[in-house]
């Protein structure tokens, strides 16, 4: 019996939701998928889900993400345009036809963070107080040392210290993978190495108190029943879990609230502070870059933000009679 002959349907009658169903399921990553989709499916909805993709003007475009995301923050519009733009252009390659994101809908280019940089004597202050434990003191000291991103110091594990260099190697944003298999472990990605100093060198063997293996930051209980948890993430020694990225932002805010909760200071604080330190002590913008570990000057920029004293102190050099030898 010879079956049906069922004839693909043609970028004339493909629809602006088959266009966008192909698209999402064509993509491998599903972070990717899950971010870009937010932008695609809504811009699917607000044009209508019916329509030959074919049928859709790049102005159309332009329009619904002004009217969707125009007024929404920098991140968030260049995140929605680009998913759109991306989408747009993968049917063109494969001939489905189809609009483009019009030129006068442009990337805005993100203003400078507004994280502001803590002084140096706030940072000891707030670690030498006798009321914060010793598990809050190791981590901001950790955080401001290596100026790494939190979430890369709250998953390490001990294994993963060198204490006689004062050095980790921590699996950082965007990490690339070693392997093209899902599920790859820590190791299976590119890691990259910080350094801390002196303070977190104190503190750190107090915290772990003879601990070596498991995860360097815990909570003071065991994960409630129910909760499953990687055994990377469980002190194998004490069962207790690691420490979550949500409940270290708390107890930080908690201990530096001027004004209720959410008014304290944020983890990536210490991140932004120790740049903005090294850069008034005059480290070169290759060195900064080198410390955060990131790829683009521009990115480096946001984070150093000097201090008025350190700006007059810079100041003071322009005087008259001043000699640079």
């Amino acid at each position: 019996m010879v079956g049906n002959v069922v004839q693909l349907p043609t970028g004339k009658a493909l629809t602006i939701q088959a266009a966008a169903d192909r698209y999402l399921d064509a993509l491998n990553n599903p972070n990717t998928a899950r971010n870009y989709g937010i932008g695609v499916r809504k811009a699917v909805e607000h044009i209508g889900a019916g329509r030959p993709l074919d049928s859709i003007t790049d102005d159309e475009v332009g329009q619904t993400l002004e009217q969707l995301w125009g007024t929404s923050a920098v991140n968030t519009w260049n995140a929605r345009r680009a998913a759109v733009q991306s989408w747009f252009t993968w049917c063109q390659e494969r001939g489905y036809g189809g609009p483009s994101v019009p030129p006068w809908s442009k990337r805005i280019t993100p203003p400078d963070s507004d994280t502001p940089a803590r002084s140096k004597t706030e940072i000891d202050r707030l670690i030498g107080r006798r009321d914060i434990h010793l598990r809050e003191k190791t981590l901001w000291r950790m955080l401001y040392e290596t100026a790494a991103r939190s979430d890369e110091i709250l998953a390490l594990n001990i294994e993963d210290l060198d204490f006689a260099g004062r050095r980790c190697q921590v699996k950082a944003k965007g990490a690339k993978a070693k392997t093209r298999r899902r599920g790859e472990a820590r190791d299976d990605f590119v890691l990259e190495t910080v350094y801390w100093d002196a303070g977190t060198a104190r503190l750190l063997p107090r915290l772990l108190k003879g601990r070596t293996r498991g995860p360097v930051f815990v909570a003071h209980r065991k994960p409630g029943p129910g909760k499953v948890v990687s055994a990377r993430d469980v002190c194998p020694d004490t069962g207790l879990a690691r420490l979550s990225y949500g409940q270290a932002r708390a107890l930080l805010d908690e201990a530096t609230a001027t004004s209720g909760e959410g008014s304290g200071w944020d983890l990536h604080e210490y991140r932004h502070s120790a740049l903005t330190h090294l850069g008034e002590q005059g480290a070169s913008l290759l060195m900064l870059m080198a410390k955060s570990r990131h790829k683009k000057p521009e990115n480096v920029r946001k984070y150093f933000k000097p201090s008025p004293e350190a700006i007059a102190e810079l100041t003071s050099l322009l005087a008259p009679g001043t000699i640079q030898r």
